[in-house]
């Protein structure tokens, strides 16, 4: 048994090694380099506030009409770039972004190795080496940029503050050992209700955009941690128009309000809803298209995402907001798709836990390997000076057409079949429904112990599933 292991740990490693070879020699054809350009854009701006007295608005990029976009608390947080080397800089952006991107990466890719029986650090080594060759996230990484410390920021809130799992009879807890293994230790995830909200808050406070997911509090009913995002949100706004009010003023009477400061909407790298009305006339963008087309989405995430929290699946309900976010946004850049990595590791998921062999299986696959080729493949750019014609329409909004196939066929709820359904106890909390909800637990199959729904335990990350062997159920 040690040789076979020992033998199977081998080809593991050779596999790796031979996919970050070949992510490598990807990335040499088909990377592009963007110098750090939104961090010069931060580190100049900053310089020129708190080191030249400047009002951070008012400065532009040389050669450009690129400025400080964020709001003034995130200034706050990045002042330490007006002081630091540009090349420190430079490094301490690329290892805070691989962080927490292998951070997040564990908390997707770990419950799907564990119901596979997959090796866990082999599953997080494929996902971190995919990872590198996705075009957001190459492109997060080379400009610069902060999406994946504010998509680990909204994840850890959802996934381990918003809804914890509560112990029924004979389920099994968070912070509990799984079986077959020793305990971990305890932790009641009660104490840390309090806090549900303010990770999202915070990414809030740092950039507008991700208060989409005080809408989906909202929307799902957790007004508790709605308020707490909120309250988050505009504490630490205040705390940064007290400190620095000229700033504060700046940005939310003109800065906020000046679309020139970000780009056209028309350019090809605004993949959102916005963008493939802009395409369509440049000149004169219609208004009224792209309402319609922003309450669509709006209606389909809200019926989506309350199905999702009815199941008691939260990583759902972060990945159709996370879609959403990027769909309804007036701007929409290809960084800033990163935000599709929890949807598409959800595909994944459900594909490889249904059966082998069935439609269901090869139907989820084949659009996950599509989906994640589409968005390694720079495949807009060709249309970057002419997207007319069907043509442009279809292939210039490429990464748009990803983005609702998610919105509206990304699987949701249970990840495998329940041998018998659980019963929930008051304590489950809303959304609780036999044979699955947040706090589900635990039963019997032939034998087999098993847990019908995710479960989250300390350690890790904020979620933590686990599966029957396969041989029993699928």
């Amino acid at each position: 048994m040690a040789q076979g292991a020992f033998r199977q740990t081998r080809y593991q490693v050779l596999f790796v090694i031979a996919l970050a070879v070949l992510v490598a020699a990807f990335l040499s054809v088909a990377a592009v380099g963007h110098g750090f350009f939104d961090l010069k854009v931060y580190s100049g701006a900053l310089h020129y506030w708190a080191r030249e007295g400047g009002e951070i608005y008012d400065w532009l990029k040389p050669n450009s009409k690129y400025g400080f976009t964020y709001p003034p608390f995130a200034a706050l947080l990045m002042l330490p770039l007006a002081y630091l080397p540009f090349l420190l800089s430079t490094v301490l952006s690329v290892a805070l972004t691989a962080l927490v991107s292998v951070l997040l990466l564990w908390w997707l890719v770990d419950p799907v190795a564990r119901r596979t029986g997959w090796t866990r650090w082999f599953a997080l080594a494929v996902a971190v080496c995919l990872a590198a060759a996705f075009e957001p996230m190459r492109e997060t990484v080379d400009f610069g940029q902060v999406n994946m410390l504010l998509l680990v920021l909204v994840a850890a809130d959802l996934l381990w503050l918003v809804r914890p799992g509560y112990a029924a009879p004979g389920q099994v807890v968070p912070g509990h050992a799984l079986p077959g293994r020793p305990p971990v230790g305890r932790r009641d995830p009660a104490r840390y209700r309090r806090w549900a909200g303010v990770g999202i808050g915070l990414a809030t406070a740092i950039k507008l955009t991700p208060g989409i997911f005080i809408v989906y509090l909202l929307v799902t009913g957790r007004w508790r941690a709605a308020v707490t995002a909120s309250g988050t949100a505009a504490v630490a706004t205040l705390i940064a128009a007290a400190v620095a009010p000229d700033a504060s003023r700046e940005f939310w009477t003109t800065a906020l309000w000046d679309t020139d400061r970000v780009g056209e909407l028309a350019f090809i790298s605004n993949q959102s809803l916005q963008g493939v009305v802009a395409r369509l006339d440049p000149a004169d963008p219609s208004a009224l298209a792209w309402l319609v087309l922003v309450v669509a989405a709006l209606v389909v995430w809200a019926w989506r995402v309350r199905s999702a929290v009815a199941a008691g699946d939260e990583v759902a309900g972060l990945a159709l907001t996370g879609v959403l976010g990027a769909l309804v946004s007036p701007v929409t850049w290809v960084h800033h798709l990163v935000w599709l990595i929890p949807a598409l590791v959800l595909v994944v998921d459900h594909g490889v836990a249904a059966s082998v062999g069935s439609r269901r299986r090869r139907g989820l696959l084949a659009f996950a390997i599509i989906a994640y080729g589409v968005l390694c493949s720079r495949l807009v750019w060709l249309w970057e000076h002419d997207s007319t014609g069907v043509g442009g329409f279809l292939g210039s909004n490429a990464y748009v057409w990803v983005s609702i196939a998610l919105l509206v066929g990304m699987p949701i709820g249970n990840r495998f079949r329940s041998a018998a359904p659980a019963r929930p106890t008051p304590e489950a909390g809303p959304g609780a429904v036999a044979g699955g909800g947040p706090g589900s637990g635990r039963t019997e199959a032939g034998g087999v112990a098993e847990l019908d729904q995710p479960e989250r335990r300390p350690s890790p990350g904020p979620v933590d599933l686990v599966r029957r062997p396969l041989a029993v159920g699928d």
